[in-house]
């Protein structure tokens, strides 16, 4: 308990410049826009699939759930990873932060590798955007979310290599800070997605 009080009190005593919103006010205004863009989308899909509900469930079936629970557990190992970069970055062990950064990345990357022998799947069984509107939901939302997160892969290559200067300066930081809360926000759509494309009925 006293361990606890001490560790409230020295965060009570942080200087409020050390406490801070990661990133940059114009990456948080982008963020919010894309994320209610897909908002937006979640409930045109939603309302789509009102009147079509027989439709939907039966084409929900054909997908293969534990490869989007795969998927799942990627995204969610790689946005930890990410989150100890960032520690590491701003704390006393700085190399750690590229090994984080290639192990986060890998999971994008093996994420991709699942989607892409997913999408391979539904297309041999002859499931394309024109077969019926779950479809066209599916390879939208999903295929939106893939290319979001192909940027993402863009930008932690940019940081690992980032993250491998001696020092960073303030800018550079809040570019690391924002690159990661992208990242999550990549991560946090999916588990969006996953739940409302392959499990709600």
């Amino acid at each position: 308990m006293t361990a606890l009080t001490n560790k409230a009190a020295t965060w009570a005593e942080t200087p409020p410049r050390e406490r801070h919103i990661p990133g940059e006010s114009g990456l948080w205004i982008l963020l919010f826009g894309d994320m209610t863009v897909f908002l937006i989308l979640f409930g045109v899909y939603l309302h789509a699939r009102g009147p079509q509900k027989a439709l939907f469930d039966h084409a929900q079936e054909t997908l293969n759930r534990d490869l989007g629970a795969l998927n799942t557990v990627l995204l969610l190992i790689s946005s930890l990873l990410v989150a100890m970069a960032v520690r590491a970055v701003r704390g006393e062990h700085r190399r750690l932060a590229p090994p984080l950064m290639f192990g986060a990345m890998a999971c994008g990357v093996g994420f991709i590798a699942v989607k892409a022998f997913e999408y391979h799947a539904r297309i041999a069984a002859g499931q394309t955007p024109n077969t019926n509107p779950f479809y066209m939901y599916y390879f939208v939302l999903t295929g939106l979310h893939l290319a979001h997160l192909i940027i993402g892969l863009a930008v932690l290559l940019a940081l690992s290599v980032l993250a491998r200067k001696p020092e960073l300066g303030k800018m550079q930081l809040a570019f690391f800070e924002g690159g990661a809360c992208f990242w999550h926000m990549v991560d946090l759509l999916w588990i969006v997605i996953f739940p409302l494309i392959f499990l709600v009925r």
